[in-house]
């Protein structure tokens, strides 16, 4: 299983508009995905999951899933500010 852990980059942190992009690119990867903030692991192709994690910019989460290109993919999307 591949799992990699992240600052989010979006200033305002993922919030709508973010975490659907980032939901849809989960839900169409083809293999489960989990993001976890803290204690709390959701899945990451559910945008109410996702925003239910209550991520700020900043704050460190950490995904899975048994493709290690798909956590690349994801890593990338968390990383890059969406809100600029």
């Amino acid at each position: 299983m591949a799992e990699r852990t992240v600052n989010v980059a979006s200033a305002h942190g993922l919030h709508a508009r973010p975490a659907s992009l980032f939901a849809q690119a989960a839900a169409n990867a083809g293999v489960p995905v989990t993001v976890a903030k803290g204690d709390k692991e959701v899945n990451a192709a559910s945008i109410l999951s996702v925003i239910s994690l209550g991520v700020n910019q900043g704050d460190e989460v950490t995904l899975k899933s048994e493709d290690d290109k798909v956590v690349e993919e994801l890593a990338t999307m968390l990383e890059t500010d969406h809100d600029a």
